[in-house]
């Protein structure tokens, strides 16, 4: 009889976490460690992403690789597709972490933040599925988590553009997994809600930092760490009957 332990084991899974370096993406990165997956992490940042392997892999006997590569641009996302084969051998999960947001209102959006948005939060996760998706089909196994936004699923003024690509990331989740499912590859969204980091400490201030307070049903911003069960969930056998679905893990703002 398989245990619930074995059910969310990893061992022998390579896992990609994009922007893995900091904030959600490394708390994701940690706990797929900690299950047993080799990982693979990108930023923009080399320096960054070295104290951040460390942190990830402590404690643990697992491989990891990182590599610089900023998704804002095309050949970047392919190239780190084709990188993470070569020196893993394997993608086994892809986690589609990195993202941006340029808030300003729909009247106001620069033509070059736009492009940016879309490439980073929407094409950059269709490339790296499309890339690693075959040896994914040999293998008849392969979990994608897309990560998208509450304001994929609701928005607010000023965020046009981030909702749109979160929402777009939403609808060829669905398709991909309707694509895959017949080789054992499911794709899911989370949708997460005010998670604390230290860049949304900073950037979450004042009138809008109220705002945030009020939607969150548990009266308090999620956790780094609070990710990590609904993204083990999703990238093992545990949840091998789970595609095509959104979790919105967001402190019951959808409740609102």
């Amino acid at each position: 009889m398989t245990t619930p332990n074995d059910m969310f084991d990893l061992t022998g899974k390579v896992a990609l976490v994009t922007g893995g370096s900091k904030g959600l993406g490394l708390a994701m990165a940690r706990g797929l460690a900690l299950a047993g997956a080799d990982i693979v992490i990108n930023s923009r940042n080399g320096e960054e992403l070295k104290a951040a392997m460390h942190n990830i892999l402590e404690g643990t006997k697992q491989k990891g690789r990182s590599f610089v590569a900023d998704l804002s641009q095309r050949k970047d996302s392919i190239q780190l597709a084709h990188k993470a084969l070569e020196t893993m051998g394997r993608v086994d999960i892809i986690i589609n972490n990195a993202g941006a947001n340029f808030p300003a209102p729909v009247a106001d959006i620069k033509d070059g933040d736009w492009d940016h948005l879309l490439e980073l939060n929407l094409s950059a996760p269709m490339v790296l599925v499309r890339e690693l998706t075959a040896q994914m089909k040999q293998r008849k196994w392969g979990r994608i988590i897309n990560i998208s936004s509450i304001f994929g699923l609701r928005t607010k003024e000023d965020r046009g553009a981030y909702s749109a690509t979160k929402a777009g990331l939403m609808g060829i989740t669905r398709t991909m997994a309707q694509e895959l499912g017949p080789w054992n590859i499911t794709a899911n969204i989370i949708a997460p809600g005010p998670f604390s980091t230290p860049l949304t400490d900073r950037l979450v201030q004042g009138e809008l930092r109220e705002y945030f307070d009020s939607m969150i049903v548990l009266n308090r911003w999620g956790k780094p760490h609070e990710l990590v069960g609904p993204v083990l969930l999703l990238a093992s056998d545990a949840g091998s009957y789970i595609t095509g679905a959104t979790l919105a893990v967001d402190g019951g703002w959808m409740t609102r």
